[in-house]
């Protein structure tokens, strides 16, 4: 390793100002930063001393999704192999059915439902990681910037937000729309105004809605309809929502149902969200404000009732574990780039969107996960509430200074 440690060094002068392959410095330090870190230091006082960094961050980041991640394989291929059983196959068509035909489909077994969800998330997710990153280097060729860990987490948040029968060239038109168009056109890392992540989700749910919409998507067999418990609950008798209801409030804070690859598990999202209030990487009163403010909302639509639409039938705690809400209010909302920076303006902001996500929720049951849109929402509207807050701030201290 040190003789490779060395072998870059003497590479970098071509790479650097005035190098012949100056243009190449990107690919050339995203490299080595990925290989060997940073080694430059400061020389001079005064300065900050701090010891997290960009990288530290995205990396804290990415350890608190290996639960989500873990918990996707599992359940994906759980609930595979499952379908499987119920239709009497021994393994699916195709190539995945090849593989699975050597280690086998049975949804008791905890290798076989991991195996068989790796088949399913690890295309998608490469798939994201390449395009993503061939984006992102042109445009830092282009610019002269540096390549920054942040692409991880955003390729990887992405990919857990999918259905696992996604088209994979839908994945890739969605992250070339997310990275270029909600990050790269507003100057790159740290000065986009929305999560890319979110966007590229979005995109691809109003442009291709029946390939990440609807009760086919969620299991990877074909033949098999598998509807989320929003979807169930969105079509559900009025009065007889939760009787209707095929699974329980544990199984759907564990995730052992049909869903996003990474969102289903409530407590995946809740054992990551602990790594990043530990480590101070995420805010807290994003976190509580959108809680709060979802539980106020659906407390009072529950109150509220209606005869024609079960969804306001659906009791608060249940909305904390259902869909993309856990997921977004630990991975999404909390971005520290796209959300509000002063204290006041991150309440303002969580409670906005916690409102917002079971208003969309409840009130439109023909869309029943609102959580995406409340977010981008709430992104847009982030900036706002720091100026007010900056700006209430700045007349209170003239007035206080006559």
């Amino acid at each position: 390793m040190n003789k490779l440690n060395k072998f870059f060094v003497s590479l970098a002068p071509h790479f650097e100002k005035g190098g012949k392959y100056e243009r190449w410095y990107p690919l050339y330090e995203a490299t080595d930063s990925f290989l060997f870190g940073c080694s430059a230091t400061t020389k001079t006082a005064p300065h900050v001393r701090d010891s997290i960094d960009l990288k530290r961050i995205m990396i804290t980041v990415i350890i608190a999704l290996i639960p989500c991640v873990v918990m996707g394989l599992w359940n994906t291929g759980y609930q595979a192999n499952l379908a499987l059983e119920q239709l009497g196959l021994s393994a699916p068509p195709g190539w995945r059915g090849q593989v699975m035909q050597l280690i086998g489909s049975d949804s008791s077994s905890i290798i076989s439902n991991f195996a068989h969800g790796a088949l399913y998330f690890l295309p998608i997710y490469f798939v994201t990681l390449i395009v993503g990153s061939i984006w992102e280097l042109l445009f830092n060729i282009i610019r002269g910037h540096e390549m920054s860990e942040a692409f991880l987490v955003t390729s990887l948040l992405f990919a857990l937000t999918l259905p696992p029968t996604i088209p994979l060239w839908q994945v890739a038109l969605g992250i070339s729309f997310g990275v270029v168009f909600a990050k790269e056109v507003f100057g790159g890392v740290g000065k986009n105004f929305m999560n890319p992540a979110l966007a590229s989700r979005a995109f691809l749910f109003f442009a291709y809605p029946a390939q990440i919409t609807g009760d086919t998507v969620w299991v990877g067999v074909d033949g098999i309809t598998a509807a989320t418990p929003l979807a169930q609950l969105a079509h559900a008798t009025p009065g007889q929502a939760l009787q209707q209801l095929q699974v329980t409030w544990f199984q759907s804070f564990i995730g052992t149902i049909p869903g996003s690859i990474g969102e289903t598990s409530a407590l995946a999202c809740l054992i990551g969200a602990a790594i990043l209030l530990i480590t101070r990487i995420a805010s807290w009163r994003v976190m509580s404000a959108m809680t709060i403010g979802a539980l106020a909302c659906s407390i009072t639509l529950f109150l509220i009732g209606s005869s024609t639409n079960p969804m306001y039938e659906i009791p608060p705690h249940y909305h904390l574990v259902l869909g993309g809400f856990a997921f977004g209010l630990v991975f999404m909302a909390t971005d520290p780039v796209s959300s509000a920076h002063t204290a006041i303006g991150q309440w303002m902001y969580g409670i906005l969107i916690g409102v917002l996500s079971i208003l969309i929720r409840v009130a439109n049951p023909a869309f029943p996960e609102g959580v995406m849109l409340a977010i981008l929402i709430g992104n847009v509207f982030a900036p706002l509430f720091d100026y007010f807050v900056i700006q209430a701030n700045i007349k209170r201290r003239m007035l206080r200074h006559g």
